[in-house]
């Protein structure tokens, strides 16, 4: 499974600019709104040093890490829901995504207008998500009256029609669906046919400037905000900057600059959270690989990543921890010294695990 986030966030926020370092590509980063008039996929790599390692002790011919597909979209102005603007025509584009990253200005520049006229990280934040559930109060409106049908004609069970209303009860109070999921108790399996935007985990990427970078109390009343969403703070036009230099030379601005890991790194890493991934890594001759799972995964759900064959006639899976693979050496000195173990079907996979799969069909 390939992770794919949506970006969203009013115009002129940034969301081209990162766009671009995260994917490498050029994408129209304009100062002026609606730059962006279809939307942008770009696909990247996560950074995964563990595949180098097992490389060299496999001698595999390729590396294959996890990848993360971003969606660009265009800006988002007050009664998009409406038609304002370019309308929510473009909301489509991200329905299908696992998590929405919503870009949210945090810089001041004279020389880079604001939508509205002034740079505010909370009100900036309501007018999206105010725009999001609107757009879902409207798939629930067509939804509904659908549904009480149905359900009078004894087509669906009543408790699919309650889970509609509920949900459109949180949205008509202004709450996101995800944020309302424990609280209320929303039946998530029985929404997920009308596929609602706020239903989706939220991650929040504050694009700042050294005045909020440098300032921990700024970063913690920011998160304050979208608690307990994740919040990545980074700078756009560092991360355009970074994708230019070598490795070397990207660490070394990443130094100076107070940073430890780029904004790639942060928001792979952020996603992973927010959706409760993991990696779990393969390796031969021909290539190491890491597959993207759920945490709490079974070895047969895993196996199913690689091929439904692997799912449908598992036996059994050969594993050892990355860190055990590497204190041992070899495959060879880590079974001898008794680190490599076979699982069967209700081993729960865990991070890191170094793994083949024996199946049958």
């Amino acid at each position: 499974m390939a992770l794919t986030i949506g970006i969203v966030g009013l115009p002129n926020v940034g969301k081209s600019t990162l766009f671009n370092a995260l994917t490498r590509q050029t994408v129209l980063a304009a100062n002026y709104p609606f730059a962006t008039i279809e939307p942008n996929v770009g696909v990247v790599n996560l950074p995964d040093s563990r595949l180098e390692k097992l490389a060299e002790i496999f001698g595999s011919q390729k590396l294959l890490p996890a990848t993360v597909s971003f969606v660009d979209i265009a800006g988002i102005v007050k009664g998009a829901s409406e038609g304002e603007g370019l309308g929510n025509q473009f909301l489509a584009n991200i329905r299908e995504s696992h998590a929405i990253a919503q870009v949210v200005r945090a810089f001041d520049d004279p020389d880079v207008v604001h939508v509205d006229g002034a740079v505010n990280p909370a009100s900036d934040m309501e007018t999206i998500n105010t725009e999001l559930i609107l757009a879902d109060l409207q798939t629930l409106e067509k939804a509904i009256p659908r549904v009480e049908k149905e359900v009078k004609g004894k087509k669906r069970e009543a408790a699919e029609l309650e889970a509609l209303k509920a949900a459109q009860t949180v949205l008509e109070r202004g709450d996101t669906i995800f944020s309302a999921i424990k609280s209320e108790g929303l039946d998530m399996e029985r929404l997920r046919e009308v596929s609602l935007l706020t239903a989706k985990p939220f991650i929040y990427v504050f694009n700042a400037d050294d005045g909020v970078l440098g300032d921990a109390a700024k970063q913690q009343e920011l998160r304050d905000l979208v608690a307990p969403a994740d919040a990545v703070f980074l700078d756009a036009k560092l991360e355009s900057d970074l994708v230019e230099l070598d490795e070397e030379e990207a660490r070394e601005m990443l130094e100076m600059n107070g940073q430890e890991e780029s904004g790639l790194d942060q928001l792979a890493r952020t996603g992973f959270h927010t959706l409760g991934l993991q990696t779990y890594l393969t390796a031969g001759p021909k290539e190491a690989r890491a597959w993207t799972i759920n945490k709490g995964d079974t070895a047969p759900k895993a196996a199913g990543v690689i091929h439904t064959d692997f799912e449908r006639g598992f036996i059994k899976a050969e594993i050892i921890s990355f860190d055990d693979l590497m204190a041992a050496g070899s495959m060879a000195d880590a079974k001898a010294a008794g680190k490599v173990r076979m699982e069967g079907k209700e081993y729960v996979m865990q991070d890191g695990d170094v793994v083949e799969f024996r199946f049958n069909v």
